[in-house]
């Protein structure tokens, strides 16, 4: 039996799990223009961009797609055996990761394959944490262990923003060599320390035919969604690309299929009658909409501040991305603040008003972002994102605690791998959702204002033409990485070298390319915050679908298991 003190020593390990595994979520954002230096790789030539878009969205992608299985073999083989295994496996793809050998786009396909190996035991963690508090905690204080957890993963993503830029300006390998040590502590507590207090499921057999299909649909659903902001066949986006469409057709087929399959057979991967549970369905619906709207946030502030705010105010575009992930410490602060308190007043009073009114605060801090100018007074801006985290904080934990409290004991591992996807999925989501927004914002104002700007500075009027029809991702992926947008532009065409030297030093100083895209950057910025106030809004209002507080276990406490089998299955 395990000790009084037993749901503290879970409660502080699955938090670790969980910060480290979404620390590394985001800390190769940040870090990424080190790391393709350091495998000496232009990230931006057009056929080196599929590596720039594996290496960042790799990790959640497997993380999104793996999470619903794994819970499940978690209810299957024990949560604790397989949170254990995520954690050595996660350190393992550490310190492999580290070690990069190679150079070059074989640098790059190294870098790629052991990010999914790490993002498996990233996804290990994240699917049986909330399932280990759930059953270690009593319902009435599972809020409150939700929301220190919860928090912790979530504030993880903008914590390895900061962490990462300071990493990677010492070396690039300290990136994922800093995360060994703690993983290791982690891997030898989690074994000496958790045990299984669930009763694992009897003669249980594993769905290969629905595990195949959920994770092919869902894989194709979301890389195409993501592939479909490169360029394809003249247009500044992909949506035409046949891969592209015949990815979201078939993904979202193949994933029609996986829901048949699972009426079907007699042991299902995920029941989809979880789904008739309205605390349960709600919730992950409005899961899913606020983690594509934060997502679309992180996204957007990073290239607001690396590529207009920073340079503006005296930073060399090589240093912006440590300074983006400090200037967003206000939004990691408000998470702090918020997430734990709000898991304990909703163990007494419910998730519903404090998910949705959140929910609420987040869509008015998008308005008021969208009210400044962007060349902003930092107060304000820090302000604006600190109640944004605060509005996410009052969200996550209520949220999930409500999920969870929702459903049986014996299918809490597979119910917090879908809950895990529903978020995962939406962060890999506000890639193609956002970058495609703010690309058609772009595109109607840039090419006119790039192509006049740089020839009034001596930039011949064709090298200029055809710089202004570049498509807009190119330039947004310069201003993301930290590169110097204008010059890497102009590089290719070998236009630098005839100009005058002051001409030169205009283009490329701190200031000209911020005051030539604030018009467009703020048009297209219009674009992108108005879709999350509507998903924000739209969210708190499923939100409030969910009903009052809903315990699964407090409704038949004495029920017996058979019994309650058969009800399930009814």
């Amino acid at each position: 039996m395990p000790s009084k003190h037993y749901p503290w020593v879970a409660l502080s390990n699955t938090t670790l799990g969980m910060l480290l595994a979404t620390v590394n979520s985001s800390i190769v954002i940040i870090s990424l223009p080190a790391i393709f230096r350091g495998i000496r790789l232009n990230p931006l030539e057009p056929g080196n961009v599929s590596y720039l878009l594996w290496i960042l969205m790799g990790y959640m992608l497997v993380s999104a797609v793996l999470v619903v299985t794994l819970g499940r073999l978690g209810d299957m083989f024990g949560r604790v055996r397989m949170y254990n295994a995520g954690f050595a496996v996660f350190t393992v793809g550490t310190l492999v990761l580290a070690l990069d050998p190679l150079q070059g786009s074989a640098g790059a396909i190294w870098l790629i394959g052991w990010r999914v190996f790490q993002g498996i035991g990233g996804a290990m963690l994240m699917a049986n944490s909330a399932a280990i508090l759930t059953d270690a905690f009593p319902a009435h204080r599972r809020g409150m262990a939700m929301g220190v957890n919860q928090v912790a993963g979530i504030a993880g993503t903008f914590i390895g923003l900061v962490a990462g830029g300071l990493l990677s300006e010492i070396n690039w390998r300290l990136v994922f060599f800093a995360s060994a040590p703690i993983g290791i502590a982690g891997t030898i507590w989690a074994y000496r320390s958790l045990v299984e207090t669930a009763t694992r499921a009897v003669g249980a057999r594993i769905d290969w035919l629905g595990n195949v299909t959920f994770a092919v649909g869902l894989t194709a659903l979301l890389a195409a969604t993501t592939y479909g902001i490169q360029p394809y066949g003249g247009h500044d986006m992909g949506w035409t690309n046949p891969w592209v469409l015949g990815g979201m057709i078939g993904g979202i087929a193949v994933l029609g299929l996986f829901c048949w399959i699972e009426t079907r057979v007699e042991q299902p991967m995920f029941h989809l009658g979880l789904f008739r549970i309205r605390a349960f369905t709600a919730g992950n619906a409005a899961g899913l909409l606020a983690a594509i709207s934060r997502g679309g946030m992180q996204f957007m502030l990073i290239i607001w501040l690396q590529g207009i705010w920073l340079p503006l105010h005296g930073y060399d575009y090589e240093d912006t991305p440590l300074w983006a992930g400090i200037y967003l410490l206000p939004l990691t602060a408000g998470f702090l603040v918020a997430g734990p308190v709000s898991g304990h007043l909703s163990d007494r009073h419910g998730a519903r008003a404090f998910a949705s009114g959140g929910l609420v605060l987040s869509a008015l801090a998008f308005a008021g972002l969208l009210l400044i100018p962007t060349d902003f007074g930092y107060t304000t801006f820090a302000l604006l994102i600190f109640l944004n985290g605060v509005g996410s904080g009052l969200f996550a934990a209520p949220n999930t605690t409500a999920i969870m409290n929702s459903v049986p004991a014996d299918r809490r591992g597979v119910a917090s791998g879908m809950r895990s996807t529903f978020m995962n999925a939406g962060m890999v989501l506000s890639i193609g959702v956002f970058f495609s927004l703010m690309i058609a914002g772009l595109s109607d104002t840039l090419p006119k204002t790039l192509t006049q700007g740089l020839t009034q500075h001596g930039v011949p009027a064709g090298p200029a033409t055809r710089v202004g029809e570049l498509p807009p991702v190119g330039t947004l992926f310069a201003a993301f990485l930290g590169y110097n947008p204008i010059q890497n532009l102009l590089a290719p065409f070998h236009v630098l070298g005839g100009l005058a030297p002051d001409d030169v030093a205009t283009l490329t100083g701190r200031s000209y390319f911020p005051h030539l895209i604030s018009e467009p950057f703020h048009h297209g910025l219009v674009i992108v915050f108005s879709m999350a106030i509507a998903m924000s809004l739209v969210a708190a209002l499923v939100s409030l679908m969910r009903g009052r507080r809903y315990v699964h276990d407090d409704e038949v406490p004495h029920e017996p298991a058979p019994r309650r089998a058969a009800r399930d299955a009814a």
